[in-house]
């Protein structure tokens, strides 16, 4: 892993390519697993805050999915999540013909919100993990995922690439910045190798 400030990053990070491929996969993540997407503590307001304004986007079940288990949920693990509906998919998502959405993302699309989504899905596939004092930034491989990986490959783009907007939101331009020079001292020293 490379240090970078407070941020442990995961050479994968560098090394894999990746690039969401939504005609293939229809936006499978937010209907399988067996938790919901993790949630900071302080995303809870966000989310019930803006419920309001996504209810015209989910279904019957997804309405009550949330309103009987809250905005959150804590898993096995004790880990704060995303409620869901019969065990499957998020309670906050929506369909639009066959692909499954964000109803948040619709929303804030839409203009109708100015939160777009939980930032651990919009980050997808890395998952930040505490380690000590530092956050840990890991690629998180999903088979359901290798349409992306292969898309990825094709377009030649890194999974920190692809993920441009969603680390800016999350940790500012400035790491962002640092992260692709970052990219560019690591293979520079693995090339010399």
């Amino acid at each position: 892993m490379i240090i970078l400030g407070d941020k442990l990053i995961s050479e994968d990070i560098f090394e894999v390519k990746f690039c969401c491929d939504l005609e293939i996969c229809k936006g499978i993540c937010c209907i399988e697993g067996d938790s919901g997407a993790p949630l900071d503590k302080n995303e809870l307001e966000k989310l019930e805050k803006n419920f309001g304004k996504i209810k015209e986007y989910l279904s019957e079940k997804n309405i009550k999915a949330v309103e009987k288990q809250g905005f959150g949920v804590l898993d096995e693990d004790r880990d704060l999540g995303t409620p869901l509906v019969n065990h499957a998919e998020c309670a906050y998502v929506t369909h639009c013909g066959n692909k499954a959405f964000c109803a948040y993302e619709t929303a804030f699309i839409a203009g109708k919100t100015k939160w777009k989504k939980p930032i651990s899905c919009h980050l997808y596939p890395i998952r930040v993990v505490q380690i000590g004092p530092y956050k840990a930034l890991k690629y998180h491989y999903w088979d359901i995922c290798d349409c992306a990986l292969k898309l990825g490959k094709q377009k030649n783009i890194a999974v920190y690439q692809f993920l441009e907007e969603p680390l800016i939101r999350a940790f500012g331009e400035e790491f962002y910045f640092q992260l692709c020079q970052a990219a560019k001292l690591y293979f520079e020293k693995k090339n010399k190798k």
